[in-house]
């Protein structure tokens, strides 16, 4: 049992010693956390008992801290309503050190999730179109989310919602067959097919007949014509040639590429089912379901020409995930921007009869991506794209080490965990809702809530381990009683609960931000006491925090998406 429920338990054990004939219900969440260490390590507010009990707050927490006697528990202090509890330090250090040495690098994980499964739809690339700064953010959250909730037992389908279906493509080989050739496929050069795309529209401009060629293609591939497909599947194996090599730097996996075009056969189940629940209504030749008795304007399901539209598609991709997952929970890691299409989606699917989608279905929204300032936009042509970024990031990193550290060994690869490490941190550090803007320095300070510093402190660590001599003495837990390792102690404590947090709201921020705090608090702990000096006893003690210290960093590294060297 962690200290939190401790104390829950001897909260529900008074409880039950002081006014044995009412019932009252105890849980963890109703523990507090003091924003002053002087004010106790947890707080009760008594407030919640009031009305069952039918006492004055004060009154209650005066009977219950009478009836409070525990090992766990040093003084209890009553503060108005509250119940203050001030934790046995040398127990705390004891029972919190030992704990998370039995589960080396499984510190917070659990088997919560057994036996649900959570969907994650992430990144969703475009086929044709290179890896641009807009996509980081999804890639990054839903790479984290996905870590964290293998981490709490689940089981986790990363799905790539390739965007491979529009005209768009029709247009992309018209301007192949006028412009391209057979070695630009060869070649696999993404960017020449950017370049084909923009030139295509540059000169419809002049010739209008080259949209018509292009709808012509977009059908002959509808249509499954050979020609149309051979160069259509040989554009999507260039892009996810070219994305993956990206998804390797900055290690993130997917279970599932099915993109849009794979739902092209799933279509009339959806349409044919709305309009046998009487849901579809025409408006102006095309067909829309009414959402306005639920404020939001008409879902749009079919043009008037009887395309389908990505509402459909959505629609038709939930309805196939839920078929083939039976998920608890289906993430969609996109943009704000699409906060409206998702919300009359997921109650369409509620209208159809679908009781899950209200609850199952989440939205998991992000802010936009600038840098240095500077907004981006695919299609005025100002695009930055994320190999060019991660490698300037790689390029920066290294200066700095060559600076810092100019005879560490393994420069390069440390680098590439650094540099890389600092884009995924700074889209990872606050609420995913607000907006990132990265500039290189602040992103690659060693100094401060970053990627390197964390990683640094984790290199210190090693670094504290590695000139260690091998001391056979018990730790002695009393010289972890100062207020620096307490605090230290308090936040390696609560990181379980940061990592169910984050889970519970989709936010790997919380894990960011809680590990950040720990790295914290170790380097002012390491800069107040002498990690080596001491008796053998009193350093087997500080050792033994700084490996705990090493290996919680790691696991909220990890978990984030972010490598954790050990000299830097």
């Amino acid at each position: 049992m962690d200290t939190k429920s401790a104390i829950v338990s001897l909260i529900s054990k008074a409880i039950s010693t002081a006014f044995p004939d009412v019932p009252a219900q105890v849980q963890d969440n109703m523990l507090e956390v003091p924003p002053d260490a002087s004010l106790g390590d947890y707080a009760f507010p008594c407030f919640r008992l009031a009305k069952p009990l039918r006492m004055a707050p004060p009154k209650i927490a005066e009977k219950l801290a009478e009836a409070i006697h525990a090992p766990e528990v040093a003084t209890v202090v009553c503060t108005g309503g509250y119940l203050n509890f001030f934790l046995n330090r040398r127990n705390f250090a004891e029972q919190t050190l030992t704990a998370i040495a039995a589960v080396p690098g499984r510190w917070g994980a659990s088997d919560m999730g057994a036996g649900q499964t959570v969907c994650i739809d992430y990144s969703s690339v475009n086929i044709a179109k290179r890896f641009h700064i807009g996509h980081l953010p999804s890639t990054v959250i839903g790479n984290s989310l996905k870590r964290i909730y293998d981490f709490l037992g689940y089981r986790t389908v990363g799905i790539n919602h390739l965007g491979d279906w529009g005209t768009q493509f029709g247009k992309m080989i018209a301007a192949f067959k006028h412009w391209g050739d057979e070695a630009m496929i060869e070649s696999g050069s993404v960017q020449a097919l950017q370049d084909l795309y923009v030139r295509f529209h540059r000169e419809a401009e002049a010739n209008p007949a080259l949209e018509d060629e292009g709808r012509a293609w977009f059908k002959r591939i509808e249509e499954g014509d050979p020609e149309a497909m051979r160069i259509f599947e040989a554009f999507k194996d260039m892009t996810l040639k070219d994305v993956e090599r990206v998804y390797k730097i900055l290690d993130v996996q997917f279970d599932s590429y099915k993109g849009e075009s794979f739902y092209n056969d799933k279509m009339d189940r959806v349409i044919d089912e709305l309009r046998d629940k009487g849901l579809l209504v025409e408006s102006d030749g095309a067909w829309v379901v009414d959402l306005e008795a639920h404020g939001m304007p008409p879902c749009l399901i079919l043009k008037s020409d009887g395309a389908t539209l990505y509402a459909t598609r959505d629609i038709a991709a939930a309805l196939y995930r839920k078929d083939t997952y039976d998920f608890y929970r289906a993430l969609y890691v996109v943009a704000y921007q699409q906060d409206l299409h998702f919300r009359q989606v997921f109650k369409v699917l509620e209208l159809m009869g679908y009781p899950w989608a209200a609850e199952a279905l989440v939205h998991v929204s992000f802010g936009m991506v600038s840098f240095e300032g500077q907004a981006f936009s695919t299609r005025a042509g100002n695009v930055l794209y994320l190999d060019d970024l991660l490698e300037r990031a790689q390029e920066k990193a290294l200066d700095i080490i060559n600076e810092k550290s100019p005879d560490l060994t393994d420069k390069t690869s440390v680098a590439r965990d650094v540099g890389v490490g600092a884009l995924v941190f700074s889209a990872l550090y606050n609420n995913r809702i607000k907006d990132v803007d990265f500039w290189w320095d602040r992103a690659l300070n060693f100094d401060g809530e970053t990627g390197p510093y964390v990683q640094y402190t984790h290199a210190r660590c090693c670094s504290v381990l590695r000139k260690a001599e091998d001391i056979q003495s018990q730790p002695d837990y009393e010289a972890l009683t100062d207020d620096e390792a307490q605090a230290l102690l308090r936040l390696l404590s609560r990181f379980p609960e940061a990592v169910i947090e984050a889970a519970q709201r989709y936010e790997p921020s919380v894990v960011t931000r809680a590990v950040t705090e720990i790295a914290k608090a170790y380097n002012k702990y390491y800069y107040e006491h002498r990690i080596l000096d001491g008796d053998n006893s009193t350093t087997a003690a500080r050792l033994m925090l700084t490996q705990i210290v090493r290996d919680v960093i790691q696991t909220g590294l990890q978990l984030i998406g972010l490598k954790a060297p050990e000299r830097m």
